[in-house]
């Protein structure tokens, strides 16, 4: 296990929090250390829950592995039903804990409670997070809806005419990357298009409301990492159809609209024809010529990831020049779409691998999770952050969603405007020497004395060799045989927008191997330019 690197995923028992915590009337028990005990960290902190998590500790210490274990795990589930009365309780036992072997199943089913008791089977050292929110998401539907399944083969009764079909909206947990904002963009879409939402689950949803889960018409999976399993099970037990299309971009919402309208037997002509909001219209624009062909490199959980991939590609224009994802279970749809997209899919949980990959493709935007804004922010990339795992600033406060057509303008603006920054970053250090920006001027555009005290620009051998330091590629780091950058070619590629820097860097020193030119210099740079710009 990565015990002192950073993890895209925490182990399953974190994925099992994310359950309990998203639903009420759930309690979970957890076998586990003093240590393990962060579930407070996680939601109320992270993802600023006002409530805590229902998740309770035996919290053994190491006095305690000489004794009985096993009774202080007893106990912790026999006060947990007295102080919470929930209605349902699932156990099970933390990484740390497994290894101790005390059977949170069979203890708990000794106790005799009068709620259903759910055990989890977690492999701590084989499976991770999103693994463990699907399994235990899976365990409950089939624990609380299994009993109230048809026998096999019998008939679903058809709806009665003029009833609204009904819906299950599956997936939407706790600390997922815009859940909560996402449920609200794809609630506003079913309830125009006259579609009753049944349960939402694991989101708010009670045991109770599980048990029901089967007289929905069909099911909305719109994490397939988290619901896909229960879904599928649904399907088996209950005849229940389901829409796999996850809404996110404007396309896919057009698909997602007419996947929802075949399950409830409507037309969805007319919900198709409203205003799909202002990325169509940009994309349409003028403006938008700025952003095409942007090389964009994509990593994430599997969803937003294949959702990332086709808006770049159909949506906005920009080239993808790199696609992975940390997502093992759904590693073979990240290499399908990358086939498409005529590239070799990164398949990795090691961030380092990510981290050697960016800075290989140099890419001008990188869509990414926490771990990618990190590494985008080091190598001086654009980055947006489109998946899990996130910090505590893409839980806003405000409406942002990523599904629907007001999703669709969230990920347009929260896209586009770290290349526009970009920009004028860029504009910003070229005019810097400019008389309205240097620290002497005189005067402002607006008229006014500057009256800041002026600094004298430092110039001569010194100055050189500290332009040469601040290189993105210092001399000594150059391999045998390579072209080396002078100072003063160095300082005049910075004066090229970032977003097309890499690949300028990348021509010249192409062109200065082709012609076996030793020193790159500030005519090899613009000799490179008139070449590749024919």
């Amino acid at each position: 296990m990565h015990l002192t690197v950073w993890t895209y995923e925490g182990p399953p028992h974190v994925g099992a929090m994310r359950i309990a915590t998203a639903m009420r009337g759930l309690h979970y028990v957890l076998h586990a250390p003093q240590g393990d005990t962060y579930a407070d960290l996680l939601f109320t902190m992270i993802e600023r829950r006002n409530r805590r998590p229902p998740v309770t500790y035996t919290t053994f210490q190491a006095r305690d592995l000489g004794g009985d274990t096993a009774d202080l795990f007893q106990t912790a589930c026999s006060d947990a039903y007295e102080r919470f009365k929930p209605q349902a309780m699932i156990v099970g036992a933390s990484c740390t804990g497994e290894l101790i072997q005390d059977d949170p199943a069979g203890l708990a089913r000794a106790l005799g409670l009068p709620i259903p008791v759910i055990p989890l089977e977690l492999p701590s050292y084989q499976k991770k997070e999103n693994w463990g929110a699907s399994e235990t998401f899976y365990q409950l539907v089939r624990a609380l809806a299994g009993p109230h399944a048809p026998q096999p083969g019998s008939i679903r009764a058809p709806r009665r005419a003029g009833e609204p079909a009904r819906c299950n909206i599956l997936g939407p947990a706790a600390v997922g990357f815009r859940h909560r904002d996402d449920l609200l963009a794809v609630s506003h879409i079913l309830e125009r298009m006259g579609v009753e939402i049944h349960v939402v689950a694991p989101w708010e949803a009670t045991p109770a409301d599980l048990t029901t889960l089967g007289e929905a018409d069909f099911n909305i999976v719109l994490y397939p990492e988290i619901a896909g399993q229960a879904a599928q099970w649904l399907k088996r037990s209950f005849s229940q159809p389901m829409v796999t299309t996850v809404p996110i971009g404007v396309g896919a919402t057009r698909d997602f609209i007419v996947e929802v309208a075949r399950c409830a037997g409507i037309d969805p002509a007319p919900f198709l024809a409203e205003q799909p909001g202002r990325l169509p219209w940009y994309s349409r624009s003028v403006d938008s010529t700025y952003l095409t062909g942007k090389r964009v490199f994509i990593f994430g959980d599997a969803t937003h990831a294949l959702a990332a991939a086709r808006i770049c590609k159909e949506e906005l224009g920009f080239d993808v020049v790199g696609l992975g994802t940390y997502s093992r279970e759904f590693a073979r749809d990240i290499r399908q779409m990358a086939t498409r997209l005529g590239l070799e899919a990164l398949i990795t949980d090691d961030y380092l691998e990510v981290e050697a990959k960016i800075a290989e493709l140099q890419p001008e935007l990188v869509l990414g999770s926490q771990m990618e804004r990190h590494i985008a922010k080091r190598l001086r990339i654009p980055c947006a952050v489109i998946s899990a795992p996130v910090h505590v600033q893409d839980f806003p406060a405000r409406y942002a969603p990523q599904m629907g057509f007001d999703g669709a303008d969230v990920i347009f603006d929260t896209w586009v405007h770290p290349l526009m920054m970009g920009l004028e970053e860029h504009l910003l250090g070229m005019f810097r020497d400019d008389f309205e920006f240097h620290d002497g001027a005189g005067s402002s555009h607006l008229g006014h004395g500057s009256h800041a005290p002026s600094r004298e620009r430092a110039t001569g051998p010194v100055a050189v060799a500290a332009a040469a330091a601040e290189a993105d590629l210092a001399v000594a780091e150059w391999p045998a045989g390579e072209p080396v950058w002078a100072a003063e070619a160095e300082k005049e590629l910075k004066k090229i927008p970032f977003f097309v820097r890499g690949k300028a860097r990348r021509n010249t020193e192409a062109f200065a191997r082709e012609r076996s030119i030793r020193t790159i210099t500030v005519e090899t740079l613009y000799d490179a330019k008139a070449h590749f710009g024919r």
